[in-house]
């Protein structure tokens, strides 16, 4: 049976979310309109329509590096004017499948140009709907089972989250230093670029090791959640024999070989909070992780890429040492890495002019809700 669900994507990550589906052969429905260079598009849909059965839904939840979680459609788009017609059409949905009668649950509701604008009505009116069809009530608690009702336009869409923890949860980060970068994130750098595992990577602003062991995740072809649970594997329909088998092919595509991935940072804390991570992720063996200044790195011979999250800041005018820093970025490269590709986060265009390298900047995306741009292309 197959299942009416949604990618919810992070501000930008939609098309490598879309990558990273078809090449698990669950392509994406609906997809927006893509206009110029293919990434530059006029407005972030936030998530991606597709069909799956249950083997796919786990695959997904597993396989995928960039979605924040993956929702199954229990009902999509039934109006609902009256508390009572929404409560009624809310009965007739297939709890049965996801939950178990009693089983705690964590409604969350929305309410946009709607009759019914109350958000904690709705929220109760699910509720009961939830009680009348299972025969018992389940108790609101936080951190339990997610569901979502998002109403617009008077018409109602509920979806229960298979995933539970958000997805970039991979369970290996631990600690972190300054200026954290999901992993999501991080690994949508890496298939933004172009990097597929086979060249060397460089990172010389390592700080907690997110990019260089999502690049070694990648590389290895590692599933970013082997090592974590879902919340479909506590509803009534879960197939524990389709999740084995899910589970052995993972395991099956796994690569044993990495091209040289080499991280570095100036901060020795940093360096020891990424190796730690590293090794939780089971992947320490396959980066060079060494506590260096960004003047002191020395590459492979053979060309690769360097990709990374340089430090930026909402004041960069004012910040001579930053426009150092780019500066001083771009020259290093330009003596060290000739040739390479390079992919640097940042949040100011003036910052990435300081480099003097010829970079293109339409990927737009969010680092912590601040506004930062992918900057692309080779050193020459």
């Amino acid at each position: 049976m197959d299942f009416y669900c949604y990618a919810i994507t992070a501000p930008g990550l939609w098309p490598f979310t879309a990558q990273e589906m078809e090449s698990l052969g669950v392509p994406p429905v609906n997809l927006p309109t893509v206009s110029g260079s293919g990434f530059d598009i006029p407005a972030d849909p936030g998530g991606l329509d597709f069909r799956a059965d249950l083997a796919a839904l786990y695959r997904l939840n597993l396989r995928l590096r960039t979605p924040g979680r993956i929702l199954v459609r229990l009902g999509n788009f039934f109006y609902a004017r009256t508390f009572d017609e929404l409560r009624q059409s809310a009965a007739r949905l297939a709890w049965e499948r996801f939950i178990h009668p009693g089983q705690p649950v964590e409604i969350r509701a929305t309410c946009h140009k709607s009759k019914l604008y109350h958000s904690g009505a709705v929220v109760e009116r699910i509720g009961r709907a939830i009680e009348a069809r299972l025969g018992q009530p389940s108790p609101e608690q936080k951190g339990a089972q997610r569901i979502l009702a998002r109403l617009v336009d008077d018409r109602l869409t509920v979806s229960i989250d298979s995933s539970g923890e958000n997805l970039h949860k991979r369970g290996y980060r631990l600690e972190t230093a300054k200026a954290p970068l999901r992993e999501s994130l991080a690994a949508a750098l890496l298939i933004a670029c172009g990097w597929d595992g086979s060249a060397p990577l460089l990172d010389p602003f390592c700080g907690s090791g997110t990019i260089p062991i999502e690049a070694a995740l990648l590389a290895l072809n590692i599933a970013p959640g082997l090592n974590r649970r879902f919340a479909f594997m506590d509803w009534p329909n879960f197939d524990e024999a389709a999740w084995q088998a899910v589970q052995a092919e993972a395991r099956a595509a796994q690569r044993t070989a990495a091209p040289p991935i080499l991280a570095s940072d100036r901060d020795e804390g940093a360096i020891r909070i990424a190796l730690a991570n590293a090794e939780r992720a089971g992947v320490a063996e396959h980066i060079g992780f060494t506590r260096q200044a960004l003047s002191a790195i020395q590459p492979p011979g053979q060309p690769g890429w360097v990709i990374t999250n340089p430090p930026y800041g909402a004041r960069v005018s004012a910040n001579k040492d930053l426009r150092n820093l780019y500066a001083q970025l771009g020259n290093v490269l330009r003596a060290q890495c000739p040739g390479w590709g390079v992919g640097i986060l940042s949040s100011d265009r003036a910052l990435l002019g300081q480099t003097g390298l010829m970079l293109e900047t339409s990927i737009r995306l969010l680092n912590g809700g601040l506004p930062v741009i992918l900057a692309r292309g080779r050193v020459e």
